[in-house]
Order: structure tokens, then C-alpha cells, then sequence
């Protein structure tokens, strides 16, 4: 890598060293350095491509950084220090303009004492504020369930249990994306300050604790272009195995279980044909307030082996719950306690709280023993037949007064923790059941977790609203570098109405990832009324269909950072009404999806305009009725019944169904159709995944159309339905 460092400074001042490096093509690095200390880890994991870089002018006047289209312009003459970042065609994307660089002493400290003097001790914090364009919107940040476009709000990246209804955020992640076509990154595990377009209206101020500040421009220009960049830089989203996109059934959080209930659930699904691919138990599995001790409850649970194998022989995968806490009554805690695998306080004790399990400690992840000590019991489940683990929490992370095993800085670890915590879970698997065989269903993340999915968008109430903002904290996520997240159907707390049971349904089956799960009430569609069970196995069959197409965009996902549930402006960046929109998403590239948000089943929605391999007077097709066809950039309001909402295919679309599968993880080819909606200007390469190994494509398909017929190259030769 090239580098070169640059000094600005001043007599009794604080001195700001600035390094910028090009990591790969089109993005460079800025790190702003107060004083050059020796920096405590965790740091993020991330991968260097060693690009050509162009570097010319004169030091002290003006210098040119170039990788790829991005180029930084540095005004490093005295008193006029200015950084302005292009792309192509010299198009300015953002800058540092007049004091925007800055470090800030905090002398109201508990170790600043005014009577030291000269001697003060003080805490510092590195500022750096980037420049926002007129009509610029800021997107990402991680899973944030408040207003989808950033501008106006003041964020901190620190992972908290606080729900969907709130500010906080279960997964923060200091990324986001700008409508200007760049991205910027912060390289910092800790809590990092976002105040966008808040405390000064034409700017992004960044700060954080400490010495130095790094930060990342990723020019695009389009929003894909940058999610591609980053997760190349960070880490690629890993496909799930094709299983987890069936409907996942759970226990519900606080209710009252046993066999004898689970089978019952089970056997109504049966009963109503309601496919149905996984089941998870929840907290409860373990004896009450035990948590973790890793064993079925006996009392619960006599024969928790023979009884996980005949729900395997059913066909089921398995998923059970876990955190990453030992509470005091568990009889894994002196074992971990005498081990030395919990997080210490500053005096050697174990670090124990309430706020969860009574006297809980939490397990130190930077000790290489400690992981192996907690692995070697989720093997055991593995063993039994466990296919998934649901890692919930690794929010309440203390960063005060504790010690980790590998001298972590603690403030840093608040936000790490869950990326070290879900690691060494999906290591588990990975290594019992293979790449792509097992998968999580974490809660927490943060920069790089996007390796091991899946992620759930965590407590959302039973509302309308609730549904409507777990929406726009998937949105943010996905443009955030992940690639596949879910969401409680029916939401987790209080009780859902029929029908917002069976729109949420809709938007579940809809997604990623689909889960019924609740806290204090069951999710087992026929409580709520047998329309509900309806709704529920139309939807979950209409998902099971689209199994081929989505198994493709997966593999997408992992290659390129674009996430199976998509904002509209990531498939139509040139459509300036696009980047407004958080009540809409695409399923892919060709499916838009508008969940229906009202009880009486009214729904607005906007179709895009633009777009490739259309035509002038192509027109979007509803799924459900052919006859209804849509013009792109135009809003439309609808009334929708409970077997419908709007789902529309985009012009051009080539889409691979197969209606003859029972399950996501079926492998028959026999029935494989392609819907088509035309007419095609260019040729469609249409990849068939393997759905015993995800990452594989057993065929490619050509699919062209001449003198409006379409044919299709290969060795399967699919029916075709023309939607137009």
C-alpha cells in the first residue's frame, strides 16, 4: 500500500497528523491522528486489495490522491487546509471545508482535577465533519427502526436492548450511504458520534473517543456499486442454508410448554397443509432461570434425544435459544468461574449483574479457552440433532470497570462483543455440519457480521406501526452491508388482531426470513381464526415456489453486498422519487413488495420508472392478476383483500418459480418454470442453485427473446408463462 502523511500544526496546539492509504479500487482512508498511541484492539477485520494509485502536486500547496474514479484534493497550504473527494467526470461527492477537522479536549472528567493545573488531565475526542450537498439523504447506520433517511438526527453507534419503538438500535453499524453515489465508513468499534445534518446543517460531524479517527469515502457511484466495495473491504454476507427459508414455528418467549404442546402445534399444521421447515424452541427448553446451562429440561423434556430425532424424522430442522450469560444458579457458573472464561471487573472478581439472570456473568470471547469451554457444550446440541442457535442478546455488554482476557479496550468491546460472540457460535456450526449447513438467528451485530447470518429485527409490539417500523429497520440494514434478516410475525409483544396477523404474514413470507414467534402468547395461525391458517399456507406455498429465484438472489448477496429485500432506490437510483420510499421493498431485483399497513386494507405505493432491458411501453404485471398492470412513476392506491397485496413484476423480468416443491431445501428440477414478464431486449442469464450446497450453481440458463418468442439455451428446458 502507498501512503503519505501530512502535518498541519501549530504553536501550543494540538498537532493532526493525517495518513491516507487506498485499501482497493475507488475507496481511500483518511485517519486523523491526535497523539500517536499504541491503540488497544478490538479492530475490524478488513481486507486490502492493493490498488493503483495516482499521487501528484507539491507538498505544502496542493496535493492529488487518486484510486480509481475517486480522487481526494488536498489544499495543504498554510491556513487553508481543504480536502474535496470527486468522482468521475470531477463531479464533487463530498469535502472538509473550514474547520472541520478538529480535536476536542473534555475537561469535566471524573479524573479532571482543576487543582493539577497545567497537569489536568482530560479526556479527547477526534472531530471530523463532512460536507452535505443541497437535497443530499443519508441512509444505513445498521438496523434503525426510526425515519429512514438520516438527515436531521444525532446517532450513536452503541448496541442496546431497546425494541423497535425507540432510537436505539440492537445492531449499529458506522456506515452509511449517501444519494450523491459514495458511502463512508468509520474504522472504530466504539461508540461513534453521527450527527447528520443536526448540529450543523451542511455537514455529517463524526467524533470519537480517543486519539485518532479513520474513516473510509467508498465512491459508487450507484448505491450497489458501494455496498459491493464495502462488504468486499468488510466481509461478504455468507448464503444460509437453502432450509432456513422455509417458515420457522417457535414456542413463543414466556408461554407455558412441553412435548405434549409441541407436537399439538405441529400436528395442526399438518392437519391445515401448512409447510412447515423448522422449529425452535425458546428460552424455556432449559429449567427456569438457569439460563445457560445448555441441557434440555427433564421435567419438560424426559427423552429431549428421541424426541428431537422424530421431529428430525418429520422432516424439521432444530433451532434452540442461547445468550452468552451464565446466571449465578446455572451449574455451568463455577465451572466458567474457576475456568477464567467471564469478563472480570478491574479488582480480578467476575463481573455479575441482575439485569437479566440473577447474578449473571458473561462470557469473555477474547479467551481462546473460554470459546472452546461454550463451543464444547453447543456441540453437544449440534450432536442431538440441533441444526440452529438463536443468539439472542449481546447488547448488555458492560464498558466500564472491566477487564478483558486479551486487554480489550472495554468501550470498544460494548459494540464487538456480539461480532465475537455470534463468530464462535457459527464457527460451531460450521465446523459440525459444514459451510452453509447451519445458521444462526442472531439479534446483535456489527461491522463484519454480516458473515454470520441470520439476523432478526428483535422485540417489534403488536401494532400496525410496530410492523411498519421493523420495515424500515430492514431497509437500513440491508443497506448497511447485510445481506438476509427476519422479523416476528404477528410481532413479539402483546397479541396481534386477525388482521394484522395475516398482513403480517403476507409481509413475513414476503421476506428474507419468515418466523412466527411472540412473547407472552402463541403464534399458531388457527388461535387467531382458520382465515388466519389460510392466508398463513397460501403465502408460506407462494414463498416455497419461489424458491429458485430466491436461492439466485442470495448467491447475489454473498457476491456483491445486495441484500435479498431491498430499498427501491438500490434497483432505481436514477428514479429521485425513489429515495423517499420505506413502505415498499423489493424481493430481488424483480419483485416489488408493498405490506399493507392499515386494518381495512387500503395500501399506497409508488412504481419506479428507468431501469434496463425494458422497453418504452413496458408495464409492471400484479402478481396475483395479470390483467392489472401498472406504469412506472406513478403512485396508486389500492384496497386489497387478505389473499393479496400488491406484488408486482418488473418489466423485463425473468423469474424462476417451481410450483411442484414442498420444502426451500428440495432439490427436483421437474416442475422448474419461468415467468416472464416481456418483452426482453437482452439476454437473461438465469443461475440454478444447488440447494444442498448454496454457494454452488448447478446450471446456467439462457433466456432470450426474438420476434417476441422466447427461448431458453440449456439442459433443462422450463415451461414458460408469458405474464403479457
Amino acid at each position: 500500500m502507498l501512503s503519505n502523511t501530512f502535518v498541519f500544526n501549530k504553536v501550543s496546539s494540538a498537532t493532526i497528523t493525517t495518513r491516507i492509504i487506498s485499501p482497493a479500487e475507488d475507496v481511500i482512508s483518511v485517519k486523523l491522528v491526535h497523539w500517536d498511541l499504541q491503540e488497544h484492539g478490538p479492530h475490524f477485520h478488513l481486507h486490502h486489495r492493493n490498488p493503483k494509485l495516482s499521487i501528484s502536486g507539491k507538498k505544502g500547496e496542493n496535493i492529488d490522491f487518486s484510486s480509481g474514479s475517486l480522487k481526494l484534493s488536498i489544499n495543504a497550504a498554510p491556513n487553508e487546509l481543504g480536502f474535496k473527494y470527486t468522482g468521475s467526470n470531477g463531479v464533487k461527492v463530498t469535502s472538509h471545508s473550514f474547520r472541520s477537522i478538529g480535536y476536542v479536549r473534555d475537561q469535566t472528567t471524573e479524573k479532571s482535577r482543576h487543582s493539577e493545573g497545567l497537569f489536568m488531565e482530560s479526556e479527547g475526542y477526534m472531530l471530523a465533519a463532512l460536507d452535505l450537498g443541497v437535497g443530499e439523504k443519508i441512509y444505513g447506520l445498521g438496523e434503525r427502526f426510526g425515519p429512514f433517511i438520516k438527515n436531521g438526527q444525532s446517532i450513536v453507534i452503541s448496541n442496546e436492548d431497546g425494541g423497535t419503538s425507540s432510537e436505539m438500535a440492537y445492531k449499529n453499524i458506522p456506515f452509511y450511504i449517501s444519494s450523491k453515489g459514495y458511502g463512508v465508513f468509520v474504522n472504530d468499534a466504539g461508540m461513534v458520534n453521527f450527527e447528520v445534518q443536526s448540529e450543523r446543517t451542511t455537514r455529517v460531524n463524526i467524533s470519537t473517543l480517543g486519539e485518532s479517527l479513520e474513516y473510509f469515502v467508498i465512491y459508487g457511484p450507484t448505491p450497489k456499486e458501494i455496498l459491493n466495495k464495502y462488504t468486499d473491504l468488510t466481509g461478504r454476507p455468507a448464503v444460509p442454508p437453502s432450509w432456513s427459508f422455509n417458515l420457522w414455528l417457535t414456542t413463543s418467549f414466556t408461554t407455558s410448554y412441553d412435548e405434549k404442546t409441541v407436537t399439538g402445534f405441529l400436528d395442526g399444521f399438518k392437519q391445515r397443509d401448512i409447510p412447515l421447515g423448522v422449529f425452535h424452541f425458546d428460552c424455556f427448553w432449559m429449567k427456569a432461570f438457569q439460563w445457560c446451562d445448555f441441557k434440555f429440561d427433564e421435567d419438560v423434556f424426559p427423552d429431549a434425544v428421541g424426541y428431537l430425532k422424530r421431529l428430525k424424522e418429520q422432516g424439521l430442522k432444530i433451532c434452540v435459544w442461547i445468550n452468552s450469560y451464565i446466571g449465578q444458579a446455572s451449574p455451568l457458573f463455577e465451572e466458567g468461574k474457576k475456568g477464567g472464561y467471564f469478563i472480570k471487573r478491574t479488582d480480578g472478581q467476575v463481573y455479575q449483574w441482575d439485569n437479566w439472570q440473577a447474578g449473571m456473568a458473561l462470557v469473555d470471547f477474547t479467551n481462546p479457552k473460554a470459546c472452546e469451554w461454550y463451543g464444547g457444550y453447543l456441540r453437544k446440541l449440534v450432536d442431538m440433532g440441533v441444526d440452529s442457535f438463536k443468539t439472542d442478546f449481546g447488547e448488555r455488554v458492560p464498558f466500564k470497570n472491566v477487564v478483558y482476557h486479551d486487554d480489550s479496550d472495554p468501550t470498544k468491546m460494548h459494540n464487538y462483543y456480539s461480532f465475537l460472540y455470534n463468530r464462535c457460535v457459527n464457527n460451531v456450526l460450521t465446523e459440525a455440519l459444514g459451510k452453509s449447513k447451519g445458521c444462526l438467528f442472531a439479534r446483535s451485530a456489527t461491522v463484519g457480521s454480516q458473515q454470520f447470518p441470520v439476523h432478526w429485527s428483535g422485540d417489534p409490539e403488536s401494532t400496525f406501526e410496530a410492523m411498519a417500523e421493523c420495515l424500515r429497520g430492514g431497509l437500513s440494514f440491508g443497506l448497511s452491508g447485510f445481506g438476509f434478516w427476519a422479523h416476528d410475525i404477528g410481532g413479539f409483544e402483546g397479541t396481534p388482531t386477525a388482521a394484522l396477523y395475516k398482513r403480517w404474514a403476507q409481509f413475513g413470507l414476503l421476506s428474507s426470513h419468515s418466523r412466527l414467534h411472540g412473547s407472552a402468547s402463541y403464534r399458531v395461525p388457527w388461535i387467531y381464526g382458520e382465515d388466519c391458517s389460510k392466508v398463513l399456507g397460501d403465502f408460506v406455498k407462494l414463498k416455497i415456489s419461489l424458491t429458485p429465484y430466491i436461492l439466485q438472489c442470495a448467491l447475489e448477496a454473498h457476491r456483491t453486498g445486495t441484500p435479498l429485500m431491498r430499498a427501491t432506490f438500490l434497483e432505481f437510483p436514477e428514479d429521485l422519487n425513489a429515495y423517499n420510499i420505506d413502505t415498499q421493498f423489493f424481493l430481488g431485483p424483480n419483485l416489488l413488495v408493498a405490506p399493507v399497513f392499515t386494518e381495512e386494507g387500503t395500501v399506497t405505493f409508488y412504481v419506479p420508472s428507468g431501469g434496463t432491458n425494458q422497453g418504452s411501453n413496458a408495464t409492471w404485471v400484479s402478481w396475483f392478476d395479470h390483467k392489472k398492470v401498472y406504469e412506472g412513476g406513478k403512485w396508486y392506491t389500492e384496497k386489497h383483500d387478505f389473499d393479496t397485496l400488491p406484488l408486482l413484476v418488473r418489466p423485463g423480468a425473468v423469474i424462476t418459480i417451481n410450483r411442484q416443491l414442498k420444502a426451500t431445501q428440495d432439490v427436483d428440477e421437474e416442475g422448474l418454470e419461468l415467468v416472464v414478464n416481456g418483452p426482453i431486449l437482452s439476454t437473461v442469464s438465469v443461475e440454478l442453485v444447488d440447494p444442498d450446497h448454496t454457494y454452488t450453481v448447478k446450471r446456467t440458463l439462457q433466456v432470450e427473446q426474438i420476434d417476441g418468442k422466447v427461448s431458453v439455451s440449456g439442459h433443462v428446458q422450463p415451461k414458460i408463462t408469458y405474464l403479457q
